[in-house]
């Protein structure tokens, strides 16, 4: 989930609670015969953590008009989701935004305002002049993207808090696996795994396209992980995507990647990091993108993401890459 943002007009109460969550409640909203009012979460913490403590000190903001709905949105843990849920039972129904669908998704209702599934639009926010950039992170198999693409996220988040990652497979390495407490087992972290994992369709990647192109709409910057082959499946991905990045352990597996993300796709390249399981930052070269060798990218182990490689991203945003 991700944050719905409001202007000023259309807050009509907060409520700030001792812990890191800020609750923003919208005057009324309509769409066609349903009435519903915004719920906001804001996560205020420079990094954006909450404890499940922070329940126990969770109210719900005054001026809910029970007999509408009422559509949450924010980027928050599932736990936190599931508690409002349940406190905003006594309304007439409730939905949960999601960005890649541009509205609510109602999860329970006791009104014919309202079917569960149903996805009610929210208010249209003024479109940006272009669209946010995506950012498609590739490379082969066991070369660490998804912990590159989680540290990218995280180091993003505290001033770019509009950044969206999207895994765009099917592998089950989210990033709850790669927050696991730090005493989970590299056993553990392969059982969750393959626990998880679920398998192609037909209809994925055009899925994962179309969510991708709806959240450039609303996001300065999407990230998009994507599995370790080069595959034609995944043309995709590549239509809805403007710029990659390569993360390779293997040198001959590199230009592979930019034959299909550059010269088929026309995509633009803005780095290429040579993995490696041993502590090293070495830059390569600047232009025309970003060549260096760094790691480990291990879950755990890896020692953040380096200020060249964080700028490089960040042009991105200030579209000027």
């Amino acid at each position: 989930m991700d944050r719905w943002l409001l202007s000023v007009d259309e807050v009509a109460m907060t409520f700030t609670v001792p812990s890191s969550i800020h609750l923003s409640l919208s005057v009324p909203q309509t769409h066609q015969d349903a009435t519903y009012q915004i719920l906001t979460i804001d996560l205020t913490s420079p990094d954006r953590l909450i404890e499940p403590r922070d329940l126990g000190n969770l109210t719900l903001p005054a001026g809910i008009d029970t007999t509408g709905g009422v559509v949450i949105t924010g980027r928050a843990p599932i736990w936190l989701y599931a508690h409002l849920v349940h406190e905003l039972h006594p309304t007439a129904w409730v939905a949960c935004y999601d960005p890649r669908l541009g509205g609510g998704v109602v999860v329970a209702t006791h009104s014919h305002q309202t079917n569960v599934g149903q996805v009610v639009p929210l208010p249209k926010m003024p479109l940006p002049p272009r669209l946010g950039a995506a950012l498609l992170i590739v490379g082969p198999p066991d070369s660490g993207k998804s912990v590159l693409s989680h540290a990218l996220f995280q180091a993003l988040l505290p001033r770019h808090p509009d950044v969206f990652l999207q895994r765009a497979n099917w592998d089950g390495e989210g990033n709850w696996l790669l927050e696991l407490p730090d005493n989970a087992t590299a056993d553990q972290q392969e059982a969750f795994k393959r626990a998880f994992k679920g398998g192609p369709s037909e209809r994925f990647f055009s899925w994962q396209a179309q969510g991708i192109l709806e959240l450039r709409r609303q996001k300065p910057l999407v990230l998009v992980d994507v599995g370790g082959k080069v595959q034609d499946t995944k043309l995709p991905l590549l239509d809805a995507c403007s710029h990659y990045l390569v993360i390779s352990a293997n040198p001959d597996a590199i230009e592979p990647w930019h034959e299909f993300c550059r010269d088929r796709a026309n995509l633009k390249p803005v780095a290429v990091i040579h993995s490696t399981l041993e502590r090293s930052l070495q830059v390569h070269r600047r232009q025309p993108f970003l060549d260096m060798t760094c790691g480990p990218w291990l879950r755990g182990a890896t020692d953040g993401i380096p200020g060249v490689l964080l700028e490089q991203v960040e042009t991105l945003l200030a579209g000027k890459a």
